[in-house]
């Protein structure tokens, strides 16, 4: 019975949904407005932009050149970078010479993760899309700035998707349920349980279409012998997904955007967002590591001496979580996290050393002061070394009138303290210190 219900075993419901033409396509509207590249080269036979398709997991890559191959007269190959090689590539551009060549027909290439592909077999593509062999159909989910050689990149159009929003995904969801090459009218389900199976699915809709299929087994085992439609239940889709499927590649672009707004929130003094992003980059596996030196930057570079403690506590944290690793390590992780995002904020102490190092690279560097120069081997009070310095240990106040810049750079100023936290009391202290320091 379960068989005949979930339609055809052999094939996974993802594979059996894919669009046929790009007007069966769901989402990615902006990419399918009329004279639109894709459009182009689904209408033509020959000729075109090679494009380079970018975006997250299950926004519809595949299916769109999928799409552009079925409305196309084009002769298509498709490859992909786990099991083609250097050869496999070039005999593939050769194949499409010899079909342009002999017989007046084109070659739309699809490649899927080009990401994948080094940059020999890159380069082995580099021909046949200079010369008008292929047309590139490429799929990538990482920035193709940094995986796609550049040669290849300015020869393509970089076409980027987004995500599909809760009513996209809830269109396929549906469109699935009641295709007769989907689940075909056997199985209803309510809108708590389409609820959350649009929230397990994060924008992915590869993944709520494999979550759909799995929650539909699951509904037919506890219903048994039933005559459909059965009804998929809320609990039929957790029991099926047994955590939500979070979006988060650590070696792609989704890595750095998220750390990126965990420390914007810390340096934003949102607390509650901070954490989220902690949360979401601890259920995502990432090294908590990576984290807690990301935390000790972030104390350093945004905390600064408004707060010290902040810096103290970030490394604390970094080494309670070498010392009891994970999932424990999340507690000191959050602890610093709250501290850092409720601390006062300063990055003072970053931007003085900036312009300090500015200075010298741009060669404003000048000569140590004669008398700040060591003084301690034999021969240097001959040549002035030490000779004028006051001791400061020596004065009532601990601090002499003295110059301590190179000349070049006197009265230059690259630390200045904020109002913000202990750094109020610092700024204090440092005007009366520099107006001793100067004679002022």
């Amino acid at each position: 019975m379960s068989g005949s219900l979930l339609g055809d075993a052999t094939a996974p419901l993802a594979v059996r949904m894919r669009p046929r033409s790009l007007d069966d396509v769901v989402g990615q509207s902006a990419l399918l407005v009329a004279g639109s590249p894709l459009r182009q080269l689904a209408e033509s036979s020959s000729g075109g932009a090679s494009v380079i398709l970018w975006g997250p997991p299950g926004t519809g890559k595949t299916s769109l050149a999928y799409a552009v191959a079925a409305s196309s007269d084009r002769r298509f190959v498709e490859m992909s970078a786990i099991t083609a090689g250097v050869k496999d590539v070039r005999e593939a551009m050769a194949a499409a010479q010899d079909a342009r060549d002999l017989y007046g027909t084109s070659t739309l290439l699809f490649l899927d993760e080009i990401h994948r592909f080094t940059k020999a077999q890159q380069d082995a593509l580099l021909p046949g899309v200079e010369n008008g062999w292929v047309t590139l159909i490429a799929a990538t989910t990482e920035n193709p700035s940094f995986s796609v050689i550049s040669p290849l990149l300015s020869r393509s159009l970089l076409l980027r998707l987004e995500l599909l929003s809760d009513d996209e995904l809830s269109s396929v969801v549906r469109s699935a349920l009641e295709a007769a090459h989907g689940l075909a009218g056997n199985f209803t389900l309510p809108d708590d349980a389409l609820s959350v199976l649009v929230r397990f699915s994060s924008g992915d809709a590869r993944r709520a279409l494999t979550a759909l299929d799995a929650a539909a087994a699951v509904a037919v085992s506890r219903a048994g012998e039933t005559t459909p439609p059965l009804e998929i239940l809320a609990d039929d889709i957790s029991n099926a997904v047994d955590r939500a499927l979070l979006r988060y590649d650590r070696d792609g672009d989704e890595h750095y955007d998220v750390i990126s707004a965990f420390i914007k929130s810390i340096r934003g003094s949102d607390v509650d967002a901070a954490l989220h992003y902690l949360a979401r980059m601890i259920e995502a596996g990432e090294d908590p590591r990576f984290i807690a030196r990301r935390l000790i930057i972030s104390a350093a570079e945004d905390i600064g001496l408004a707060q010290p403690q902040a810096l103290s506590l970030a490394v604390a944290a970094a080494e309670a979580v070498a010392l009891i690793g994970m999932p424990e390590g999340r507690i000191p992780l959050a602890e610093a996290t709250v501290f850092l995002a409720t601390s006062p904020k300063s990055n003072a102490a970053y931007v003085g050393i900036n312009e300090a190092l500015r200075d010298v690279r741009d060669g404003k560097s000048g000569v140590v002061p004669t008398h700040l120069r060591d003084a301690s081997y034999s021969g240097a009070k001959g040549l002035g070394h030490g000779v004028g310095y006051s001791y400061p240990h020596n004065d009532p106040l601990g601090i002499v009138a003295q110059e301590y810049l190179p000349e070049t750079l006197r009265g230059t100023t690259y630390y200045r303290p904020t109002a913000h936290g202990q750094e109020r009391e610092i700024a204090e202290r440092l005007d009366r210190l520099r107006s001793i320091l100067r004679g002022e």
